[in-house]
């Protein structure tokens, strides 16, 4: 089958070898696949990941042992867990220290012309929720663990550093509350749609210090770390949802001086995302940049380097 795959440098392979189909697992064709800031970094390195890319997906089950799951669209999430051990048991299967993770640890991902994933990471995707929606699931379901980790208040002045794809989700669903929510970012050309959610969107360039209750770092920077750092004042909140290769310089007697909390925060509930977007609480579609075809994978990672969403199909 057609994949793209990174070892050691970014390929199309024609001839790659098609999975054999274990137990409990399924085997899923995708309609569109997202690249997103953790691709980017896998190929310069990050998790030092081998094999074929990708995580972000909407799909059709193409095999199962349980029949109930062919021919059905769905989405994933990308944490393979054991389902056993007691991580597991106690409800921290994203945690799970057996698990393998789609497209980023020990795992082929999506960009392909097939892929496995246990059914038990899967969920089928409504009909009213089209593709170019369902494939946002992934990193909407991010955005909602921030809810899931700590309590917003509806009186809580927010600050999101970074205005990519991520940010713009976070920051959509942190006004969800009736938050105060700004987006920090040095892209005026995609704030449009978000200032008609009443989101204030600042340059930053023009940052005051220490003017928010809760600041969230998704940038993929160490420089957007440091800018989501001078927002917090004693006693305020840092979530970090960036991953990047590169080292960051942090210096950790500032939280222990002015009393912050410091969280970190990756993946999310799916049931919540999809229900969002089945109710239009979420806007994507401002989201997506470019479409190319699989065959024309390496451009699009090229193409995909500070710019909106790109999509890949078959």
């Amino acid at each position: 089958m057609q994949a793209l795959v990174f070892n050691d440098q970014l390929r199309l392979n024609n001839a790659y070898q098609e999975p054999e189909l274990p137990p409990g697992e399924a085997r899923i064709r995708p309609h569109l696949m997202g690249i997103c800031n953790t691709d980017l970094e896998i190929v310069r390195g990050f998790m030092g990941f081998q094999g074929v890319l990708g995580h972000e997906f909407v799909g059709t089950v193409l095999e199962c042992d349980d029949q109930t799951w062919v021919g059905q669209r769905v989405v994933g999430e990308i944490n393979a867990a054991c389902r056993r051990c007691p991580t597991c048991l106690r409800g921290d299967e994203s945690h799970c220290p057996k698990r393998t993770t789609l497209g980023i640890d020990r795992r082929d991902g999506v960009m392909a012309e097939q892929f496995l994933l246990p059914k038990t990471c899967l969920h089928r995707v409504p009909e009213s929720i089209s593709d170019e929606a369902a494939v946002f699931v992934e990193p909407l379901a991010a955005a909602l663990e921030i809810l899931n980790q700590i309590h917003v208040r509806p009186t809580d002045r927010i600050a999101v550093v970074g205005d990519g794809k991520l940010g713009a989700l976070l920051a959509q669903v942190l006004r969800l509350p009736g938050c105060d929510v700004v987006l920090v970012g040095h892209h005026p050309e995609r704030w449009d749609f978000l200032r008609k959610q009443g989101i204030y969107c600042l340059h930053s360039n023009d940052l005051p210090r220490a003017t928010c209750d809760l600041a969230v770092d998704c940038t993929g920077q160490p420089s957007g770390l440091e800018t989501a750092w001078r927002l917090v004042p004693p006693r305020g909140r840092l979530v970090v949802k960036s991953t990047f290769h590169e080292a960051a310089n942090f210096n950790l007697n500032t939280v222990v001086i002015n009393e912050i909390q410091l969280i970190g925060s990756r993946c999310g509930p799916f049931a919540p995302a999809l229900r969002l977007l089945e109710r239009g609480l979420i806007e994507t579609a401002p989201l997506i940049g470019q479409r190319f075809p699989l065959r024309e994978g390496i451009a699009a990672f090229a193409a995909a380097k500070g710019q909106l969403k790109v999509l890949l199909h078959l």
